[in-house]
């Protein structure tokens, strides 16, 4: 079984940036994926960014250029840089592994980008 815990959720106004934060409670290395979804107040969660171990970074087309996903394996935390927010980017954002077959969710951690 795996844990997930985000932090690093906040306020930003647009243009601004935020670094989400993920630790997880077994060693990244075998985990086969991570990734950061984000879901809307009305809307389904969607992608945002995953890693795969044999291919490394992919990024949805709305976030790329802007995000960057990244690893501390000797932490065992994986990071979301999160350059120039646009409005449209305020979700909570959710931390997922995918460890021996099984999906693994993290509770959240909310973005609120406001003028």
């Amino acid at each position: 079984q795996v844990q997930l815990v985000e932090s690093g959720g906040g306020l930003v106004q647009p243009g601004g940036s935020l670094r989400l934060s993920c630790a997880a409670s077994v060693n990244i290395f075998s985990i086969f994926a991570m990734g950061w979804y984000r879901q809307a107040p009305g809307k389904e969660r969607e992608l945002v960014a995953v890693f795969y171990s044999d291919s490394g970074p992919h990024y949805a087309d709305s976030v790329k250029g802007r995000f960057t996903f990244s690893r501390d394996n000797a932490k065992n935390t994986v990071y979301l840089q999160m350059n120039t927010l646009k409005p449209e980017d305020a979700a909570v954002y959710y931390c997922n592994a995918v460890y021996n077959g099984m999906n693994y969710w993290g509770k959240g951690t909310l973005v609120t980008v406001f003028a």
